[in-house]
Formats: structure tokens, sequence, C-alpha cells
């Protein structure tokens, strides 16, 4: 087993890694920008050593610093987390030439299932269902106009998709040819930003889809299991903002057939670790193969709640070279969980906010889990994904899963930046969430519902979340509140102040 493990990565991710590394009696390594200095997972980890400036390119993904770092640090093994250099082969083959174990697939497995247009070729041989797509032959569409051609035999409405990327980037829906090449043209552009490789291909757009993923891990010696799916389809921009387990409207011959499916996907390229093979659902048991994600995701929790398996435990026993010790018959899901990412942004525009939380009050009790990198005084830097935590619950049924999440807001309390919060607590009471029909375009169909009023009265949530602070600080330094009788220090009165609007 490994003695020290470095996590590549940074934030929430970061600190849940080095916490089942705990478990294990690992020591926990952790890399820094000079962004990150007093950031939680360095804080968290035994050591820690900064790597560069806080531009990413600088740091997080410069993979000659990470290995400095794992080598100076004595680390056996690095777990790359999810995003940076998670999903870079590159980076899994430059581990292996160091003689440092990366927790994670192979480099060839990484190169076939993150070129998209290549995982497609092998999918299709693997006898997995595709999307009806295009892309251009082995350089890819040379232009919009030979692409255009291909869109027409498709048939509009289709989805250009950047090749080597994803999380939005370099993705276009395009429903008019007058359109098409202005729209291929900036897409190429945003993709070539994001990913050093403007390559773009073609799929046929699904009316009013629902994003299902199923998790799976494998050990690289031919057996593979699934941990069922997860419905992500709640999305902002094509990025996800809620999820949960299990899909609503799956009826169990579909989900076994999804599972069976998405085992094959990931044994067709010899997969090794956690990964997660993500679908469109197009209703009437027909769902398409749309990507694999050989990494570890960040809805993994709700995952996690369900099943009641560490993926991450999982991830460093496979990497370690052991064999997996599941077998299918013995992952039995039980019950419903949802995540709710809550993010220092504008919950109206969802535009970033960056600034210190001054703050932070979390929510707690029986089935609520708070994946977090932050803590009451953090800094939410510009630099990075304004991720401040995963809000996660579990229960024995949806509905109670849905209000056991509206409790679980109701008690978060963020002061000194903005956060989707209120978003989050519009839709855990939007009819079609409630009822489970909604799909990929329920965020844009629904934006007045969605979209929280000003809120009122600020300056007295701020003070009255300081003057708990200031009271919790006082008993932590055994001091006495000034005052006396039943309102000595205020506390009293100031509890009933999560009832006003709050800062959110």
């Amino acid at each position: 087993m490994f003695k020290r493990i470095l996590c590549a990565n940074r934030g929430e991710i970061a600190v849940r890694v080095m916490r089942t590394c705990r478990e294990l009696g690992i020591s926990p390594l952790a890399v820094f920008s000079e962004a990150d200095r007093e950031a939680l997972h360095v804080r968290y980890a035994d050591r820690a050593l900064c790597i560069g400036p806080p531009a990413a390119r600088e740091s997080y993904l410069v993979i000659e610093k990470i290995l400095d770092a794992a080598r100076k640090l004595g680390a056996d093994a690095i777990h790359p987390g999810y995003g940076f250099l998670s999903e870079n082969e590159d980076f899994a083959q430059a581990c292996e030439a160091a003689g440092i174990v990366f927790i994670g697939p192979t480099p060839t497995a990484i190169r076939e299932m993150g070129d998209k247009r290549l995982a497609r070729t092998r999918m299709k041989a693997a006898g997995v269902p595709l999307v009806p797509g295009a892309h251009g032959g082995a350089e890819g569409f040379p232009d919009g106009e030979s692409a255009l051609a291909e869109a027409r035999s498709l048939g509009l409405p289709v989805m250009l998709k950047a090749a080597a990327g994803g999380g939005g980037k370099g993705m276009r829906l395009c429903n008019d040819e007058k359109r098409f090449v202005k729209a291929f043209d900036a897409a190429r552009r945003e993709a070539l930003a994001a990913f050093g490789d403007g390559t773009i291909y073609l799929e046929k757009f699904i009316e009013n889809p629902r994003h299902v993923e199923v998790q799976v891990l494998a050990d690289g010696r031919g057996k593979a299991v699934h941990l069922f799916e997860r419905d992500c389809s709640v999305q902002r921009r094509h990025q996800k903002v809620i999820e949960e387990t299990p899909c609503p409207v799956l009826d169990d011959e579909t989900r076994a057939r999804m599972g069976e499916v998405a085992v094959r996907a990931a044994l067709a390229v010899d997969y090794r670790g956690a990964g997660t093979i993500e679908f469109l659902y197009g209703g009437g048991g027909r769902f398409y193969f749309l990507e694999m994600n050989t990494r570890l995701q960040v809805e993994h929790p709700i995952t996690e709640l369900c099943c009641g398996e560490d993926l991450v435990r999982h991830q460093i026993l496979i990497a370690a070279g052991e064999p997996l010790a599941l077998e299918q018959e013995q992952i039995r899901p039980r019950g419903a969980a949802i995540q709710c990412r809550i993010y220092a942004e504008d919950p109206v525009g969802f535009l970033p906010s960056p600034g210190r939380i001054e703050v932070l009050r979390t929510p707690s009790g029986p089935g609520v889990r708070d994946d977090s990198g932050v803590y009451q005084g953090a800094l939410i830097s510009p630099f990075y994904d304004p991720l401040i935590s995963k809000l996660c619950v579990w229960a024995r049924d949806r509905p109670q899963a849905i209000g056991r999440m509206r409790r679980a807001l109701s008690e978060y309390q963020v002061v000194g930046i903005r956060t989707n919060l209120a978003f989050h607590r519009l839709v855990m009471r939007h009819p079609a969430f409630l009822e489970g029909v909604y799909d990929t375009g329920f965020i844009d169909a629904n934006k007045p519902a969605l979209t929280p009023e000003l809120e009122s009265q600020p300056d007295v949530v701020a003070i009255a979340a300081a003057a708990i602070d200031a009271h919790e600080q006082l008993k932590r330094r055994g001091a006495r509140p000034a005052g006396n009788g039943a309102h000595a220090g205020g506390l009293s009165a100031w509890r009933r102040a999560s009832r006003l609007p709050r800062r959110a």
C-alpha cells in the first residue's frame, strides 16, 4: 500500500481525497498556487508545496511542477482529482515514466476516450448505442462549409462539439443553416482556446433529452461493475448544477440495460479505476452514448450515499494493484440522494462572485453531507472555479430527500459574497422538479420562476450573522458576554435572524 499520496488538485476534491487517504493510514500531500496559500486543502495536508503563480496554466497545469513536488514530498502516487490534469494522457504517461503511480486509467484509455471522435469509433465497435453524428474524417472538418454539408445529411438541429474537451466549452446548438458556419467558427475558436485543439464534430440534437450517467469501477484485469445512474439534467450553459440518483423516470429494465452497456464500454478500453459513462436519454427506453469521463465526477458523493461505497478508496486500492473487491450483485442502492452545487456566483446571471467569506454556516443533521473546500474567512479566488461546496442529502425516497434538501438549504448561510443558494431553494419547490419531469432545458425554460427576487435587508442579515459569530468567539475564549438577564449577549434575539431574508 502507498505511504504518501499527493493530490494534484485544490478545493473540495483535494480535501475529499485526503480524507480517504487518512482512513487508509496514508499521509496526504498537497500542492498549491500562491493564491491558495491559506486554502483548506493546504491546511488539511500533512505537507504542502507551492508550485507557482495563481494562474492554473502556471501552476496546477504544469506537469513538471507537479512531478517535482511529488519527488520533493516523497509521494508514492498522485491522485489527480477532477479537472486540471485528471484526463491528460501526457500527465499519466509522465507519472509512469517518473516511477510514480497515477491513480486513474492508463494513458491509452485516457486518449481513446478523451478524443470524442475516437471514443465514438471504439464504442460503435463495442455495440454501444450512439447518437447519430459525423466527425469529418481523421483530420476533422477543414471548415464550416464542409461541416454544413454533413449537418444537412444528419438533419438540423445538430450539436457542434469539441473533440478534445467537455464542460460546455466549444459546444453550440445550431438549428439554422444560415448561422451554421458562424457557429462552427465560434465553437472552433473556443475549443482551441480551452483545449489547444479546435477540432469540432457533429451530433444530431436529441429533443428534450435527459443527461443520465452511469458510474463504473474497473480493475484493468477484465473485471468491471456499475454503481447505477445519476440524473444530471439540471444544467446551465451545458454545466451541471443539480444531480440526483436514482433517475426519477427510468424503469428497471432500462436501468439494467444502461448499466450493462456502461460496463461493456469500460471493458472495451481495458479501463482501470473509477469512470463515468454519460448518456442522453430520449425517453421510451432510448438512450445514446455521449462520452466517457475517465476520472472521478464532481457528483460522485450521491452514488456513495446510495451505494455505501467509497469510490476514492476503490480508486486507491485498484491503483495499488489490488483486484476489484466488488461483485455486481453486491451493489444494491437504497433510497434517494440529491446534490446541489453551491457556487460563489450571482444567482440571477450565474456570474462568478469572488471575495472573502465573512460568515459561513453550513447545514448538518441526519442524511446531510457537505463536501467543501472553504471555511469562514476563506477567499474565493477569481482564478478558479467558484465552487464553495457540494451539498448532498440522502433519504429513504425522493420526496423525503427533497424535503431534507429544502431544510439543509434553509440552514446554509454565507455572508461576504453572493451565492446561488436562493436559486437552489427555488428549484426544490418548482413543480417540474418535484414531479421529476424536467430535462436539460429546464433552467432556460423556467428562468422567471428560478430567478430570485432582489433581497431586502441584507445589512440586517450581515449584522445578525456577525453577532452570532462574535458570541461564539467569546465562548471559545471563555469570556462572558456583556449584559445580564434573558438577553445577555443578545444571542437569543439574533438566532431568530435566520428567518430573515438572506444574502445568499
